[in-house]
């Protein structure tokens, strides 16, 4: 496995820990509506980031190949993020706009945070 599939792969492991602690908070809170949109927001977001990274993969994939590459499925991850949104204003009695927001951008968080992990991770 190469340091990008492991890099992927604990993307997605973080990503599922994220979500369950939202099913786990929708469960035995009281905030309902907050963790009701930030598991709608991060389901949305894992999806974004499973695109992102298949898409990346067949992107280098292509490159390497010196074929013509495709692009990155920037209008899918659009319309996805639309999506959420659109069932946030429908349903706002169990989804709380705030925090189905806060919820489309946990992947980046992950991203984020991996980086730095393992870039401290990688000096040491």
């Amino acid at each position: 496995m190469t340091n990008t599939e492991k890099q992927y792969a604990r993307q997605r492991k973080w990503m599922f820990y994220l979500l369950a602690v939202f099913v786990l908070g929708a469960g035995f809170t009281p905030y309902l509506r907050i963790f009701l949109g930030l598991l709608l927001g991060s389901a949305i977001s894992f999806y974004n980031l499973y695109l992102l990274q298949k898409k990346t993969i067949e992107f280098t994939e292509a490159v390497a190949k010196e074929e013509k590459a495709r692009g990155l499925g920037t209008v899918s991850r659009f319309a996805a993020v639309a999506l959420a949104v659109i069932i946030a204003l429908r349903y706002e009695e169990y989804f709380h706009m705030i925090a189905v927001i806060i919820g489309l951008m946990t992947s980046y968080l992950v991203i984020m945070i991996d980086f730095i992990k393992n870039k401290n991770q990688d000096s040491a």
